[in-house]
């Protein structure tokens, strides 16, 4: 004769299945989150790296087209017309020239 199988021991059998299987899942997922938090990290570096090495190649743009055009604005101050002076003069001999148109006309 066969015997049957007790129902509590094939419930603790597939329990305890289960938990192997649960706890395997669980090691495959903490895995693959490790991989991914690495990963991660690794990217965060490259891209603080990439900002750095971008920024100082942008500074040095910036100083190699910023400075002659200093050196381009300030020679242009140098040689620019007095114009304050030119109005100041002008405004002078208007004046003179009526005080002495007043003095002829008296």
């Amino acid at each position: 004769m066969t015997a049957t199988p007790d129902p509590t021991t094939n419930v603790a059998v597939e329990l305890a299945q289960l938990r192997g299987e649960i706890g395997t899942g669980l090691e495959n997922i903490k895995g693959t989150l490790g991989i991914l938090v690495e990963r991660t990290t690794r990217t965060d570096a490259d891209v603080r790296q990439l900002r750095a090495d971008m920024e100082s190649e942008l500074q040095k743009l910036r100083d190699q087209e910023i400075r002659p055009l200093r050196a381009e604005v300030d020679a242009l101050k140098e040689r620019r017309f007095p114009l304050a002076v030119v109005g100041a003069l002008g405004t002078v001999g208007a004046l003179l020239v009526s005080v002495i148109g007043l003095i002829l006309t008296c």
